[in-house]
């Protein structure tokens, strides 16, 4: 600095690495140069066996690209993911700013350590799925930083266990009987009734009931066939152009009563039958839908809450149950269990599971065959009539005296 002041020469950058009486030399497999210092020489030629051995064994990674923070390699990673659907997308952003970046976001990746991130998921994060949707999201994250030169090592997020669901006894799984439901229309506004029968008779989800058009409904040949569907995302209505799965896309036979609650609807809002392009999702084209509100605008799960809740209580089947993962009081029964109510009725009318699974939409027919279709009663009553004594009558015990 007293050769070549400043005011004369210009600032020049203070070298840092320059420490240590030793500096091991190599090349990356870019062929970039690049030194790190040592205070022995012994030092420096153990790292440079050990860098020379990544090299040609393309293992090779900088450390330097691991000094990235977390949120700076998020500002990388997220722009450059494929688009997903948009309550897809909003999740994992959510997941990000309340999770991740409070926590995370300031440490480097090099820094980041398997004890810490399971200590922390398993104490301060709360609830099974959001500690499943926080680590999937994490663990993304971490494996595109392996993949990407070798930002880091490994991924010390890979083996992070959680703990299992909170279990629930079958009961509490096992919708209304059908004797229920006709109490719950019963006391629901019978400009509703159509709607609450459709449900059952079909056992559509929500949003795929609220957003059928009629030009996707066959009366003459009794089904409908199931393309789309309508979307919340935060209290913004949207059509999405894929139902929650491909096995989603289905044709659903409609009973009588199915067919009837459509043409009730169908003689109230006279809906058009053609069916509108779906483009930004955004315009919703109500005069096309089957089943609206009373103004005849879109049904929202929102504004028929209040009718649902004064129904089962007004059937005096409403009860609070407290959801062991959230700790939220909930009111059974929900109006997706008229969808279970449909699945155990198909299984009571001999319906093969496999035909089930295709109609009501399932990949798999796990749910279908337990928690949509079988009782505890019903297979305590099975498994009583094969252990049932014989008929012929037997010697009967009776009580004797010691003395």
């Amino acid at each position: 600095m007293e050769a070549f002041p400043p005011e004369e020469f210009g600032e020049r950058k203070r070298r840092r690495d320059c420490t240590g009486s030793w500096q091991a030399r190599y090349r990356d497999p870019a062929g970039k140069q690049k030194a790190k210092n040592f205070a022995k020489k012994g030092e420096a030629d153990d790292f440079l066996d050990d860098i020379r051995t990544q090299v040609r064994r393309r293992t090779y990674n900088d450390p330097k690209r691991g000094e990235i923070t977390l949120s700076a390699w998020w500002d990388l990673w997220w722009p450059a993911q494929p688009k997903r659907a948009v309550t897809t997308t909003n999740r994992k952003l959510s997941n990000w700013s309340t999770h991740l970046k409070p926590k995370w976001g300031g440490w480097r990746l090099c820094d980041l350590e398997h004890m810490e991130l399971q200590s922390w998921l398993t104490n301060s994060v709360k609830g099974y799925h959001t500690k499943r949707k926080v680590l999937e999201l994490l663990n993304a994250m971490l494996r595109a930083a392996v993949k990407d030169g070798k930002r880091i090592p490994f991924n010390p997020a890979a083996e992070i266990d959680i703990e299992a669901p909170p279990k629930k006894h079958p009961d509490e799984l096992r919708p209304p009987t059908r004797e229920q439901c006709w109490t719950i229309r019963d006391n629901a506004p019978e400009y509703y009734h159509p709607l609450l029968v459709f449900l059952e008779e079909t056992g559509l989800r929500w949003g795929e009931a609220t957003g059928l058009r009629l030009g996707n409904v066959d009366l003459e040949a009794k089904h409908l066939k199931v393309k789309e569907v309508l979307s919340d995302d935060d209290g913004k209505l949207f059509r999405k152009p894929a139902p929650k799965s491909v096995a989603g896309f289905r044709t659903v036979p409609l009973t009588p009563p199915a067919v009837e609650a459509i043409e009730a609807m169908v003689a109230t809002h006279r809906p058009r039958e053609t069916v509108s392009p779906i483009e930004d999702g955004t315009e919703l084209y109500a005069e096309e839908l089957v089943f609206r509100g009373p103004k005849g605008g879109v049904l929202t799960r929102h504004n028929f809450r209040r009718v649902w809740i004064d129904a089962i209580q007004g059937a005096g089947l409403a009860r609070k149950v407290k959801n062991a993962e959230t700790g939220r009081e909930e009111w059974w029964p929900h109006v997706h269990d008229l969808r279970h109510v449909f699945a155990t009725r198909l299984k009571d009318l001999g319906v093969p599971e496999k035909d089930a699974q295709t109609i009501m939409g399932h990949d798999r027919g796990s749910k279908v065959t337990w928690i949509y279709q079988h009782s505890a009663e019903d297979v305590a009553a099975q498994v009583l009539s094969v252990m049932a004594p014989p008929v012929a009558p037997v010697r009967q015990l009776r009580a004797v005296s010691g003395e």
